[in-house]
């Protein structure tokens, strides 16, 4: 059973960590392949299972030393009809993965039913599409319909919550948050952006967390950014309504573009003293944010490192 799913707790203003960046990290750090870049394709294996395990247990272990609260994620980001073709996977296996994603994520908070603060269990989805350099428009009504399906899955697991993450279009976040709250499911929305702080649509990150509020009639819990280093977006924060939606950071640690990233072959973990002060300086400016964590080139040192900066 759910048991955040009709109050979330980190709407109450407490921190709360999220992992960092999975895919890079387990590439990179662990010589560890990705098949299509689909990370719950490693769930039916024993060896890619226990190091999924080990790395979430990483956070799990950090949240509970900093006595945090912990988004935990799902493997979940490409685990719909969009990749089928490409993994090679009915529909009915893109089901049960992320129906097994769930589990394995709860049974993970089981074994840390000792931390003081709230473990959320988030079912994450990745966008109908390239999530640097989208290939086509897709419009609400569309988004809504595609999406319903991977959610309504989803609800029928014990995940608390659902995040839209690294969407590049607001008409199909803004299709996700309807079909999420028809599910009965609380959505967050994270976008990302490129070098210029707007979304890769050209369209300014106010104007799309604006479009989306007014096409879902304010379904979104709350909005994030990630996938972009904070020289790339920090500028374009402030205090006003829509920037005041925002409570959750996870950059890359890299300050390459998405098009240097998609090229790149060897992984650029930034600095991760500076890239805390960055979060410090965004906190600073915008006192309401209180989810942290990482992005594409980022690992558990960075989000230590942000763990201990902001719980201090």
């Amino acid at each position: 059973m759910a048991r955040y799913r009709h109050a979330l707790p980190q709407l109450n203003g407490d921190i709360f960590l999220t992992d960092a960046g999975l895919e890079t990290d387990l590439i990179f750090n662990h010589g560890i392949d990705i098949r299509e870049f689909a990370v719950h394709t490693l769930l039916p294996e024993s060896s890619g299972r226990a190091a999924l395990a080990k790395y979430l247990r990483g956070y799990l272990d950090l949240a509970k030393s900093q006595g945090t609260g912990l988004v935990l994620d799902s493997q979940t980001w490409k685990a719909h009809m969009h990749w089928a073709d490409d993994l090679g996977a009915t529909e009915a296996e893109i089901r049960t993965a992320n129906q097994d994603a769930i589990k394995f994520i709860a049974q993970l908070r089981e074994e840390f039913a000792g931390n003081t603060s709230a473990v959320v269990l988030n079912g994450v989805v990745g966008p109908c599409g390239d999530a640097y350099a989208p290939e086509a428009a897709v419009a609400i009504d569309q988004a809504e319909a595609y999406h319903a399906k991977q959610l309504a899955w989803l609800a029928e697991t014990d995940a608390d919550m659902v995040t839209a993450l690294t969407f590049t279009q607001s008409d199909e976040a803004a299709g996700f948050a309807r079909a999420a709250r028809t599910v009965g499911l609380p959505s967050v929305i994270s976008f990302t952006v490129e070098t210029d702080g707007s979304l890769p649509t050209g369209q300014p990150l106010n104007e799309a967390i604006e479009a989306v509020d007014a096409a879902s009639d304010n379904a979104p819990a709350y909005y994030m950014v990630n996938c972009a280093h904070p020289d790339h977006f920090a500028h374009v924060l402030g205090n006003e309504a829509w920037a005041q939606r925002i409570r959750g950071l996870r950059c890359n640690a890299s300050r390459q573009s998405h098009a240097e990233l998609d090229a790149c072959e060897v992984l650029d973990d930034g600095n991760p003293h500076e890239l805390v002060q960055q979060y410090r300086d965004m906190r600073q400016k915008m006192p309401w944010l209180n989810v942290f964590g990482g992005c594409c080139g980022s690992d558990i040192r960075h989000v230590t490192e942000i763990a201990y900066a902001i719980a201090a």
